[in-house]
């Protein structure tokens, strides 16, 4: 899909794309985090039917519910992509020597190979997390690698390794 984005001085970025139904679409990001969701006319591109206004805490939902739906697809693909590859969701527990603990100091990737590409929260989806996201009790870690590699942060993460 083709995004056009468009710089605006002094208000933040406007992205326009087409949607296969041929709806045009566009997003205006202020600076201070509000996003305008606009529909567009499809008998004039240049006059909206709707805009929907959306805070930054609203606009951060938006994108978290449609990132963790991005990245179960992405995982699916690279499943019939890539032999022996497998994906799980561990669980962070009341238990775990790195509950409130920064996901770095699990060290996991250099430990085991796998990787952790998002945590999944009653809050939200947490995409690409940085070794600075710090883990809380409840937390779902989506991690990937061999059967072999995801087994061993579970055990990093239950205090056995």
């Amino acid at each position: 899909m083709d995004v056009e984005r468009t710089e605006l001085p002094g208000i933040g970025v406007r992205f326009e794309f087409e949607t296969k139904r041929h709806v045009r679409l566009g997003i205006v990001a202020h600076r201070e985090g509000r996003r305008d969701f606009i529909i567009y006319d499809p008998d004039d591109p240049d006059s909206m039917l709707d805009c929907i206004v959306f805070s930054a805490d609203e606009s951060a939902a938006i994108g978290e519910l449609l990132g963790g739906a991005r990245i179960v697809e992405k995982l699916n693909r690279l499943h019939h992509e890539i032999d022996n590859l497998v994906s799980r969701q561990l669980h962070v527990d009341a238990t775990s020597p790195y509950a409130d603990r920064p996901l770095g100091d699990t060290r996991a990737r250099t430990r085991t190979g796998a990787s952790i590409v998002a945590i999944v929260r009653a809050d939200g989806v947490e995409t690409g997390p940085p070794p600075s996201s710090i883990l809380r009790v409840g937390d779902r870690l989506v991690t990937i690698g061999t059967q072999e590699a995801v087994d061993s942060v579970d055990r990093i993460l239950r205090g056995l390794e």
